[in-house]
């Protein structure tokens, strides 16, 4: 005699389904809002009614994901209606960022405020897959601590890495960092392991998560965008109407190794000619004549010249934003983009790479003289990628709150 089991109830499912969606909706409203709405306001503006939405909201509250704060006075009549702010001291963000000649941890809260930031300068050109992420384990430890002195909760970690990634978090190939075929997640089981609850390891290029990032920062006001991360290695994370082109096999924007001259100096990646061999950070220090010095030359260091009008400096970073020029008119003229950003290494450089930039992209962009072409700094500067994995990971709370409150 076979036996059966009830199956669940159909008005349950949709009922779990419509608090899904509402609590969703309504996060989203929250964190949206140009200043903290009331209940009655999220009811107003989503047609929910007033019940539901209380019930939701305290749904929230007790996640730990909304907070309440007073509200300013006002003349007239009436008692004014306490607002609802996204909460700071509930779930976070880890972002962690490998890069070729530093390491560095970010935390994020919900509201989208940092609360702890570590960079540690090291080359690691020489150092095995298994060691950096050793040592990446340990800075993101550090993170943690912090962060529970804060009293937050780590809901996911995400890693930028300045490679090709595929899936599973596999990096398929990062030349500069001499990897290939690195299983990250394998590699680094600590973060999961001791985070009781924790999502998998997210592995993405450091330019996508910088992308995202700046498109999150609520300072943006482009929807189509080249982000551009210049370091020892230049990526690049492309925005097309308010959302990042992966490519349909998820590895666009490695502008770096696009050929600025096609038979000229040889690349770690196996061409002739890229740009990151002219406009590459250690391009630029070895123009500028600083290669080999016994003091640090980095983005900082240039800048700090440059201000100074040191001659060789300015001749180099002359010569690269041209080369970084030609690059850009290609993908515009190919994308039609209104907005170029600067960002990692070439932030703080900003000042000296944008003239020729623009320049190179006036001359060579068929449309530039009925459509001028944007270029400006990051507004998240240097801590694009870092601020962005951990941003990756706020949002997803924010767009599936169902998957932090059922833990």
């Amino acid at each position: 005699m076979s036996s059966t089991t009830n199956p669940t109830p159909v008005g349950a499912v949709r009922q779990a389904s419509l608090r899904e969606i509402n609590l969703a909706l309504l996060l989203g409203r929250i964190a949206a809002a140009p200043r903290p709405p009331s209940r009655a306001d999220l009811a107003a503006d989503t047609g929910l009614t007033r019940a539901t939405v209380s019930a939701v909201v305290d749904d929230l509250i007790g996640g730990g994901l909304v907070t309440e704060v007073e509200p300013t006075p006002r003349a007239g009549a009436g008692r004014p209606a306490r607002g609802l702010l996204l909460a700071g001291h509930g779930p976070a963000g880890l972002g962690l960022e490998i890069n070729v000649d530093y390491l560095a941890a970010c935390v994020l809260d919900l509201a989208g405020a940092v609360r702890h930031r570590t960079v540690h300068r090291v080359d690691l050109r020489l150092t095995s897959p298994a060691e950096t992420l050793a040592r990446t384990a340990e800075l993101a430890a550090r993170a943690r601590a912090d962060a529970d002195d804060q009293g937050l909760t780590l809901a996911g970690v995400a890693l930028a890495v300045p490679g090709l990634v595929g899936a599973g978090g596999v990096v398929r190939l990062a030349p500069n960092l001499g990897w290939r075929e690195v299983d990250v997640p394998a590699l680094l089981p600590p973060l999961t392991e001791t985070i009781p609850g924790l999502p998998p390891l997210v592995v993405d290029n450091e330019a996508n998560l910088a992308a995202l990032g700046e498109l999150h920062t609520g300072h943006a006001t482009a929807t189509d965008f080249l982000y551009i991360s210049g370091e020892v290695g230049i990526g690049a994370g492309i925005v097309l109407d308010g959302a990042l082109y992966r490519g349909g096999r998820g590895w666009s924007g490695e502008i770096g190794h696009l050929p600025v001259h096609p038979e000229g100096r040889p690349c770690r990646c196996g061409g002739r000619g890229c740009l990151e061999q002219y406009a590459g950070q250690e391009a630029i220090i070895a123009a500028a004549g600083l290669a080999g010095e016994n003091l640090p030359a980095d983005a900082a260091r240039l800048a700090r010249l440059a201000t100074d009008g040191d001659p060789a400096t300015c001749a180099a970073l002359a010569g690269a934003g041209t080369a970084l020029g030609v690059a850009v008119a290609g993908v515009v003229n190919l994308l039609d983009l209104d907005t170029v950003v600067l960002g990692g290494g070439y932030a703080p450089l900003a000042p000296w790479l944008s003239p020729p930039v623009a320049a190179e992209v006036s001359r060579r962009v068929l449309t530039a003289a009925w459509a001028p072409v944007t270029i400006r700094p990051a507004v998240l500067g240097a801590d694009a990628a870092a601020v962005g994995a951990a941003g990756s990971v706020v949002r997803r709370i924010i767009a599936q709150p169902n998957a932090w409150l059922a833990r």
